[in-house]
């Protein structure tokens, strides 16, 4: 979470029963319940620093060297993060939520010929590309006028070299992106890139955002993309990661290899045996301590 908190939670499937004041059984039986969560001060989880502790639908407070329950009535599918506000009995679950809530992830934008991505959209300053990209050109023109204007037009060039984008507006206000490349005869506008091209510069809006945020999360970058933008796309999140902390899930072998080539970068690589997810590498030695505040 940071220097100062840690959280975690603990997920598991619902006993078999009804819900109150019926006798039928919930049709919610696949839906996970929250079993524990833990806010601690420090980097490990232990009893002396655990600060919030929840089990099952009681929630305590720790008060000096004892616990006071805040709440006993939780229910089992919400969290502490969404039922708790109080940033003066509960500064710690306050800060840990205004911590998470600027943490960024981006899994799938679509680009498809009826996404409205590629529709002209009202320009209004857009310092944070939103989750489904239909701020793009917006967020394009905030980056050129109080971004990095430089990085922005180098990882177009770095990708498409030679190429370019300008913007238009219309009479409403709507902002029309022009992509410009050697050999067209004229600009594209966004109605006529590629797939690839369009997610390019949907990565390029989330990756150089003049608000960094402490955590960005890409989530499979390569889907849709040639090969041969990968390079561009590992140097530009190199280039974002000295702005902010970047997670990248990816399964292409080419962006890895780009990304591996930066000393700073932590690249873990993800096996199944028997069905179960392992690190590659890692002995029972090498495994991290962690337990809960039991």
């Amino acid at each position: 979470m940071g220097e100062d908190f840690g959280y975690a939670i603990s997920l598991g499937m619902p006993a078999s029963q009804g819900f109150a004041g019926y006798q039928d059984p919930s049709m919610f039986q696949f839906d996970p319940e929250i079993k524990r969560e833990c806010i601690w001060a420090g980097d490990v989880c232990r009893p002396s620093s655990c600060l919030i502790d929840r089990v099952g639908s009681v929630v305590k407070v720790r008060a000096g060297r004892k616990w006071q329950v805040y709440d006993a009535h939780l229910n089992s599918y919400e969290s502490i993060l969404n039922e708790i506000s109080d940033p003066v009995a509960v500064p710690e679950v306050h800060a840990v939520r205004q911590a998470i809530r600027h943490w960024r992830f981006y899994d799938q934008f679509r680009t498809d010929p009826n996404s409205l991505i590629r529709t002209p959209q009202i320009g209004t300053r857009t310092t944070v590309l939103d989750h489904d990209g239909l701020s793009l050109v917006a967020a394009l023109r905030t980056i050129h006028e109080i971004g990095d204007r430089e990085a922005l037009y180098e990882a177009i060039e770095d990708a498409f070299p030679g190429a370019t984008i300008n913007f238009e507006a219309d009479a409403g206000n709507r902002f029309l992106l022009q992509f410009l490349q050697k050999g067209l005869l004229r600009p594209l506008n966004q109605s006529e890139l590629s797939d690839g091209t369009l997610r390019y510069l949907l990565l390029v809006a989330a990756l150089l955002t003049p608000r960094p945020p402490s955590l960005l999360v890409l989530n499979e970058p390569e889907t849709s993309l040639h090969p041969d933008l990968l390079p561009a796309l590992g140097r530009l999140i190199i280039r974002a990661s000295r702005e902010t902390q970047v997670w990248v899930v990816s399964h292409a072998p080419r962006l890895v290899a780009t990304l591996e080539q930066d000393q700073a970068c932590n690249s873990i690589a993800l096996d199944k045996e028997f069905g179960e997810t392992v690190i590659l590498g890692q002995g029972w030695l090498d495994e991290p301590p962690w337990q809960w505040a039991d």
